[in-house]
């Protein structure tokens, strides 16, 4: 069903003629019918996306089209008009699935307004019914995502969940390397033991073996008490040690030993305790180029790479990016108190087009800006923050002279495109921000609708 479709079923032809003149200006795609049985035809052949029937109609009454359409899978919107209108027959046409009733003589401005309303109403409900249904095969222990590169990544959780050799997680900054630490633990015969996840970068060097493998009663002034490290207190479950490429050499040497023997020596004590951990590491560094460089030990590299999963980065992953937007947004609303939100389609053509190096958590963060900064009911590019605005511009520009393809950078002057090709590019581009609204565009563009319908015709209809 196409968004902007429209059928006018009524056989009053002035009237007609008039709603096809004033819905066409403003960007919708009209067909009219003049009889029942017209009108049930057009809607099998051409799917509207909204009706306005009339609701007395040679050979049958509006009320017949209206029951048709209920019949159907997804029924379009519909709209019933009559110089008849009483209550007992908006109440009969509101019980058999009318969305809206208006009585004549029309005031067109209601009706333009009403139009606008009902196909932006049925526009976020479809939004959030896709979001809906893609939520529910696209989340996986908390990581969300539809795309093949994210099918396939889940498929790898599940395998290596199974084992308990360490694992070694790979990806950029904010891709969520500690999500899929704690989906290979959920999916593990672990899963009811204790996760334990600890950042290595954020650990002074001088007290990381102790946080490790804890201490003995008295192994240094203040160590009043013995205590367990994290070792001790993921025994038996998983331990996440994230940001693995920050960890000293010397430590480095003493997590092999526990990786290989299964077994721990507290700081301060002559005594080694045998702990049941299964370690997944985490970096977004290079670690063979550490290796390379001496800043991390080969041996522990070995280790932990047998079993190697890299995140996609998001700008690898496709539609996942509208989806997960679509799920920031959602929260991002609620915890603002402004329900109803949707995205213009032009913030999903930006979001789409930025390369986003912070990844998932650079996209929360801009929908969260973008949600606290939208007065209205669609969160427009304005909201999104700069960098990305201005990524989107650029790109925008590139797509709108190059036909949607990027500029060659350096080429024969015949890949340029011609002057011809441009206006047509812009103009597309214009139709396509205003939703069609030909009136709109034809005011940017700084031209009359009749010279702008002599752009958009084909040459043999000049």
């Amino acid at each position: 069903m196409s968004g902007n479709r429209i059928l006018v079923v009524e056989d009053d032809r002035s009237l007609a003629d008039l709603l096809r003149e004033e819905l066409d200006l403003e960007g919708y795609d009209v067909r009219v019918a003049h009889s029942c049985r017209d009108g049930v035809v057009a809607c099998q052949e051409w799917d509207p996306a909204l009706i306005i029937s009339d609701l007395r109609l040679p050979d049958q009454d509006g009320m017949a089209i209206l029951r048709f359409v209920q019949e159907q899978p997804k029924p379009p919107l519909f709209l019933l008009v009559t110089a008849f209108g009483t209550v007992d027959q908006a109440v009969e046409a509101l019980k058999a699935g009318a969305d809206e009733f208006l009585t004549k003589p029309l005031s067109m401005d209601h009706l333009l307004l009403m139009v606008k309303r009902l196909l932006e109403q049925r526009a976020l409900r479809d939004e959030v019914s896709v979001y809906r249904a893609a939520q529910d095969h696209g989340s996986f222990h908390g990581l969300l995502g539809t795309s093949e590169p994210m099918h396939r990544l889940f498929g790898q959780i599940r395998q290596v969940a199974q084992g308990d050799m360490p694992v070694l997680v790979l990806g950029e900054s904010g891709s969520g390397k500690e999500l899929v630490a704690r989906a290979i633990h959920a999916e593990s015969p672990r899963s009811e033991a204790p996760f334990v996840a600890v950042n290595c970068a954020g650990i002074p060097s001088e007290l990381m073996e102790s946080e490790f493998f804890g201490h003995a009663r008295g192994a240094f002034t203040g160590a009043d008490k013995a205590r367990s490290g994290l070792f001790g207190q993921a025994d038996g479950g998983t331990l996440l040690l994230d940001e693995i490429a920050e960890m000293p050499l010397q430590l480095q040497a003493k997590l092999l030993r526990a990786l290989q023997e299964g077994a721990i020596k507290p700081v301060g004590s002559d005594q080694e305790e045998t702990v049941d951990v299964r370690v997944i590491a985490a970096t977004h560094r290079n670690l063979s180029e550490r290796v390379a460089n001496g800043e991390f030990r080969e041996d522990l590299y070995y280790r932990l790479e047998t079993l190697a999963l890299e995140i996609p980065p998001l700008r690898e992953r496709g539609d996942d990016i509208e989806y997960l937007a679509m799920h920031f947004m959602e929260q991002a609303a609620t915890r603002n108190s402004k329900q109803g939100l949707r995205f213009d389609d032009s913030t999903l053509q930006c979001l789409s087009s930025y390369d986003f190096p912070g990844n998932i958590r650079e996209l929360a963060n801009a929908i969260e800006r973008a949600v606290t900064f939208c007065n209205g009911d669609r969160v427009m590019p304005d909201h999104l923050p700069s960098r990305l605005r201005e990524a989107c511009g650029k790109g925008n520009l590139d797509a709108l002279i190059g036909g949607g393809q990027a500029l060659p950078q350096t080429g024969p002057p015949e890949t340029l495109p011609t002057l011809e090709e441009v206006q047509q590019n812009y103009v597309d581009y214009v139709l396509k921000q205003v939703d069609g609204n030909k009136r709109q565009a034809a005011k940017i563009l700084g031209i009359n609708r009749r010279t702008l319908y002599r752009w958009l015709a084909p040459e043999d209809e000049v």
